[in-house]
């Protein structure tokens, strides 16, 4: 837009003292871009959101008049609901923006960036009218650091703008500091016409990535994970950035693994869905930096890690105070906590799947009212609060979050950890050889099995290199390969370890209980400062007896026969065998740019595994492999 033009907008739909608020940052560039879409997108007013908390207060006020939050019994509480048919990250209409002579693989979904930009930008046009837009300036990564990333959302939704209050540290302080720079991240979200206080347009919902111009629309939705642009969708946009710069953007957890001597040695995590990785991020008696996306960067021979966001939107199904003391404790603490999409009673109390106590007869959820035995249009049976409804909390709120979530510096990394759910192969925990054979055998390789609980059919393999598949705007060849170089330029990188908590007899089985990974995460910090010794296996280094069975016995007083190490921690060659079977076979038929090591390492453990079973057979137990104990 042309100055004038835009200043006379903006004076005319700003509401107080907004109009002096934005043009205080004196970012002609920002400017222009909010300009852009007051115009188009048509709002009856604007207002701008600082990091005062009065301003914070005023989008927690709105989310309630306007009927998108009510409060609960317990003060800050407030339930919010989706749609009915607005209840997850709708994959099919997530696409990325690109020219027809951009290619990023066959597991990204795109959709030509002209005829993208043509078809969201008919959707936005006059998509607020009547409403009030919030402008609000938020900061990926901790303020005044090299990780910061600037970002600005302009969203018609005050459960939107709330939810990105509690999620992420303010950052209208940021943008006064980057001055003119046009270096930040840009959101454009309208929930468009709202029937009963949901989306109506479901049909119209589109959540497009234009990685050109580092900005994300979304229309027609409020569900969070299609709507809360600095979480999933910023990542994508973050994944592209970090690989042009020489970092990285991670879907891993940072804990703090709190060891010997007052010691705190952090690790980040990579774990599909339903494989443990929040139970493993909350493990009680360490510290948790984030949950869900980590920065990381090289810093003095160093790698570094942030925690991007600032709070929780977490999946509350299957929350209880047995499981989950921290999180339960908070839950029931007040407050600032939004719930979302679970059953609430006329006591003004949220009910979830998994929480203690009955299942109330009645209450309001996502589908109305809500009575047991309630069905809908198709005659299925609607569950009193949904397998996906969240709750979203400040890390701040948790006595367990580490105190140095907000460290410019980030914290120093010493392992990376990737999890799977897998009934027959990877053993508990197991330890890389080194940087390069943990990312090309336990990150690149990471799969999970379903459930036939919630994806029907059990068992199936799911393919997802470092858990982060869904939200890669690079190749998969391309991620590889940074993640290679990256920990490759330093002299000592962190340890890279492999867990997996399902493993199961012949029976059907599990051979651990849930809460054994308390002791892998001690044995692996214990490793990562050279502490003690291991076992040389063809796959990695695996826990001598000796050490887990004083670790069972100091962390979770409790004894650990040598017949269920033996069991536990025996190699299966032949189950090995096929999954590099498996991997390499994707690897050569849908990822074209696969650096050439990984088939080379692929195949040297490969050879490892066949010498193995020449010698000793198909199962080896790890007594065997005893007598090349390390200390290194």
């Amino acid at each position: 837009m042309k100055e004038k033009s835009c200043v006379k907008l903006l004076e005319k739909k700003c509401k107080a003292d907004s109009y002096e608020k934005l043009m205080a940052l004196d970012n002609p560039k920002l400017v222009d871009f909010v300009a852009k879409y007051v115009e188009h997108c048509n709002p009856a007013s604007v207002f701008v959101r600082t990091d005062s908390a009065e301003d914070a207060q005023y989008i927690r006020n709105k989310a309630l008049e306007n009927g998108e939050e009510a409060k609960l019994a317990i003060e800050g509480h407030t339930v919010h609901f989706d749609g009915y048919d607005d209840q997850a990250r709708d994959k099919d209409k997530t696409r990325y923006l690109l020219p027809p002579d951009m290619n990023l693989g066959a597991h990204i979904n795109v959709i030509d960036r002209g005829k993208g930009l043509k078809e969201v930008h008919e959707y936005l046009k006059n998509i607020m009218h009547g409403k009030e837009v919030y402008v609000c300036f938020f900061c990926l990564g901790p303020t005044n650091s090299e990780f910061s990333i600037p970002c600005v959302q302009m969203t018609d939704s005050g459960y939107v703008a709330h939810s990105e209050g509690i999620l992420y540290r303010s950052g209208y302080e940021e943008f006064k500091e980057i001055g003119d720079s046009h270096e930040f991240f840009k959101f454009v979200h309208s929930a468009g016409v709202l029937e009963n206080g949901v989306s109506k347009n479901i049909d119209k919902r589109r959540i497009y990535i234009d990685i050109k111009e580092n900005v994300i629309f979304s229309t027609n939705t409020q569900y969070g994970g299609n709507t809360i642009g600095l979480k999933k969708l910023a990542m994508r946009l973050a994944i592209h950035k970090a690989s042009q710069e020489g970092w990285l953007t991670e879907h891993m957890f940072i804990i703090g693994v709190h060891g010997p001597g007052g010691r705190v040695s952090y690790f980040t995590g990579a774990f599909p869905s339903a494989c443990g990785k929040t139970a493993t991020s909350m493990i009680k008696g360490e510290t948790i930096v984030g949950d869900d996306i980590a920065f990381l960067r090289k810093k003095n021979g160093k790698i570094r890690a942030v925690n991007a966001e600032y709070g929780i939107f977490g999946i509350i199904r299957g929350v209880n105070s047995k499981d989950d003391p921290l999180i339960w404790e908070a839950l029931n603490c007040p407050g600032e906590i939004i719930f979302s999409n679970v059953l609430v009673t006329d006591d003004r109390i949220p009910y979830w799947h998994g929480k203690d106590g009955d299942i109330p007869p009645k209450g309001i959820n996502h589908s109305g009212k809500w009575t047991i035995g309630k069905k809908d249009s198709k005659a299925n049976q609607i569950s009193p609060s949904h397998k996906n409804a969240r709750y979203t909390i400040c890390l701040s709120g948790l006595k367990n979050c580490d105190p140095k979530l907000d460290d410019p510096r980030g914290v120093v990394v010493g392992g990376m950890i990737y999890g799977g759910r897998d009934s027959d192969t990877l053993v508990p925990v197991e330890q890389a050889f080194d940087w390069s054979h943990g990312i090309l055998t336990m990150g690149a390789t990471l799969e999970s099995e379903t459930t036939a609980a919630t994806l029907g059919k059990e068992g199936v393999r799911k393919f997802n290199p470092m858990s982060n598949l869904d939200f890669l705007s690079i190749t998969v060849g391309k991620y590889i390969h940074n993640n290679l170089k990256f920990g490759n330029a330093i002299n000592k990188p962190p340890s890279i370890f492999s867990v997996n908590y399902f493993l199961k007899d012949k029976n059907g089985k599990y051979m651990n209980a849930m809460n054994d990974k308390y002791v892998w995460i001690k044995w692996m910090e214990l490793r990562v400062n050279g502490d003690i010794g291991a076992i040389k296996t063809p796959t990695g280094y695996i826990p001598k007896y000796k050490d887990l069975k004083r670790l069972f016995r100091e962390v979770l007083d409790k004894d650990y026969v040598e017949e269920d190490y033996a069991e536990q921690f025996t190699l299966r060659i032949p189950e090995n065998l096929a999954k590099i079977e498996r991997i390499v076979k994707i690897y050569k038929t849908k990822v074209p740019d696969t650096p050439k090591v990984l088939f080379e390492t692929l195949e040297e453990q490969k050879k490892r595994l066949e010498a193995a079973r020449a010698k000793y057979g198909d199962y080896v137990a790890p007594g065997v492999f005893d007598k090349k104990a390390i200390r290194d």
